[in-house]
């Protein structure tokens, strides 16, 4: 039996470590944009060890071309281990900053909302307050759409961060 999925595009999360040295990043993100792949989000951060990052990418497009680019990025010298978590069981978070309006007959439902989904106000103006929220992609697609109808003025994403679930 074939697998006809092979040429569906779809989301895939990379998690990456990399040695902490300038130029890593930028090899990496170019065998991407070779192909012709837009990246969706990328997050860089120190491990427990210093002289090693984690980047986490997310890209969309099919599987011959991403089997390609793991390929490649396995063989750059300074990438330590390459992991796609678009089979495997894994947990992800991102966090959001929302500036929404807060005109005066709305405020009670906003803070009511932020309290729903844990969100925290970070900062508040005379028109506007600034939330924060972290979860998986649905939860903030979530708060997002219910805050939408108030004023969304700004939203700054992180993008995810993953890392593998331990085997049981």
């Amino acid at each position: 039996m074939s697998n006809n999925n092979h040429h569906e595009s779809r989301k895939h999360i990379l998690s990456m470590l990399v040695d902490n040295q300038p130029g890593v990043l930028s090899r990496v993100a170019g065998l991407f944009s070779g192909r012709g792949f837009n990246i969706d989000s990328l997050c860089v951060s120190e491990t427990t060890d210093p002289l090693i990052s984690r980047i986490t990418l997310v890209a969309v497009g099919d599987m011959s071309i991403i089997e390609q680019i793991k390929k490649q990025l396995n063989k750059l010298v300074n990438v330590i281990k390459v992991m796609d978590f678009t089979e495997t069981d894994f947990v992800q978070r991102e966090t959001a900053l929302v500036k929404v309006r807060a005109k005066p007959e709305n405020r009670a439902e906003i803070l009511r909302m932020a309290d729903i989904f844990r969100s925290t106000v970070v900062d508040v103006g005379t028109e506007y307050y600034t939330l924060e929220v972290t979860g998986d992609d649905g939860k903030i697609s979530a708060f997002l759409k219910l805050l939408r109808p108030m004023g969304v003025k700004e939203i700054a994403r992180t993008g995810p961060v993953a890392l593998a679930r331990e085997k049981k």
